[in-house]
């Protein structure tokens, strides 16, 4: 909004020049949000606890989980106000790329919403059923998936993706990279759920994550350095990085108050919408398969439950002593705080490895 509003009077007040770059409202977004967050934070939490909104904590759980009981959830909500608005007021709305973002974000906070609702309100443990919840997810991941194959984030690129690491190695999928981007987008929003068991765990994580895709969008967005570090040039994708900044305000935020002994959860109300923005960030730059990387702790935690599923209906065995991965390293004797704080620590060394990809191409 005042990139629209206030860069177009730069020729009657130069210094409103900045508004033209994207590393000065990349600043000014993580600062907003960061500000709302803390702000509205408390507002919402009390609200929370007014309304009874809160956790209950599932007693075949770590026993230490247990005096979670009665924390306000739903607390995605203070995430989700916070990002919107900074985004709204620094990115440029005329971005297809923002309005897709915005619009999942809304999507998917609010199927997030409706699964703590009917847990919470209804009280009914199982929240939202487990296929419709999927089906909500697939239904938007498809409508992206279907307009990014029509009309691509790089037509000359469409329907390849890039092999990190590797000098201009692609694999082409054709009309399968609908399906793909799907799994991508879908996957991620999951596997951001499942790692949100810890206080802090979660939110921490993304906001290590949403730095190294911004620095990629960023650069994919910049026509000279992403010929020059040979990653896939995607126009516009620049406003994306304000975007990430933003979440990365909100985030900070709301670690303030969901650091240990937390205060308020996200809720899928938040995890839903975090993982899913960024499976969205990820196909749109082309850099679907640096996920991996990037985000090696979300994709750690949902491999994990992929594995201990699968060998305890094969062959009624379990691999760990409890999935999601961070729930193994507790029962085997790690406080909390630090399976949360050496996940971070592993979160940001993964990050630089993923962007050592830029060089060794």
């Amino acid at each position: 909004m005042f990139y629209h509003l206030l860069y177009p009077l730069k020729v009657f007040f130069s210094p409103l020049n900045v508004m033209g770059y994207i590393t000065f409202r990349s600043i000014a977004a993580i600062i907003t949000s960061l500000l709302i967050s803390l702000l509205f934070g408390p507002k919402m939490i009390n609200y929370l606890k007014n309304r009874q909104f809160v956790q209950s904590i599932r007693t075949d759980g770590p026993q230490t989980h247990l005096k979670k009981s009665g924390t306000p959830t739903m607390g995605g909500l203070i995430i989700l106000v916070s990002l919107f608005v900074s985004t709204i007021l620094w990115a440029r709305l005329d971005n297809r790329f923002i309005i897709w973002i915005l619009t999942g974000t809304i999507w998917l906070g609010l199927l997030g919403y409706l699964d703590d609702h009917i847990k919470i309100v209804r009280k009914n443990s199982k929240g939202l059923v487990a296929k419709w919840k999927l089906a909500g997810q697939f239904i938007f991941a498809l409508a992206v998936s279907v307009y990014i194959y029509f009309y691509p984030s790089n037509p000359a690129y469409a329907t390849s993706v890039n092999i990190p690491y590797l000098k201009e190695v692609f694999l082409e999928l054709g009309i399968l990279y609908i399906l793909f981007s799907m799994i991508v987008i879908v996957g991620a929003s999951n596997a951001v759920n499942l790692t949100d068991g810890l206080d802090g765990l979660a939110i921490g994580s993304i906001i290590i994550s949403c730095f190294g895709y911004a620095i990629f969008a960023y650069l994919a967005g910049h026509a000279k350095l992403s010929t020059y570090l040979r990653i896939i040039p995607v126009s516009g994708s620049g406003e994306i990085a304000i975007f990430l900044a933003a979440m990365i305000g909100a985030g900070l935020g709301f670690l303030w108050f969901n650091g240990y002994p937390a205060e308020v959860f996200m809720g899928d109300t938040g995890s839903l919408f975090l993982g899913g923005t960024l499976g969205l960030v990820a196909v749109f730059i082309k850099q679907e398969l640096i996920f991996l990387v990037i985000c090696g702790i979300f994709f750690a935690e949902i491999l994990s439950v992929i594995l201990q599923v699968f060998s305890y209906k094969r062959y009624k065995k379990r691999i760990f002593k409890m999935a999601p991965l961070h729930h193994h390293f507790e029962l085997s004797g790690w406080a909390e705080t630090k399976v949360t704080i050496r996940f971070w620590i592993i979160s940001i060394i993964l990050m630089l490895v993923a962007l050592s990809s830029l060089k060794l191409r």
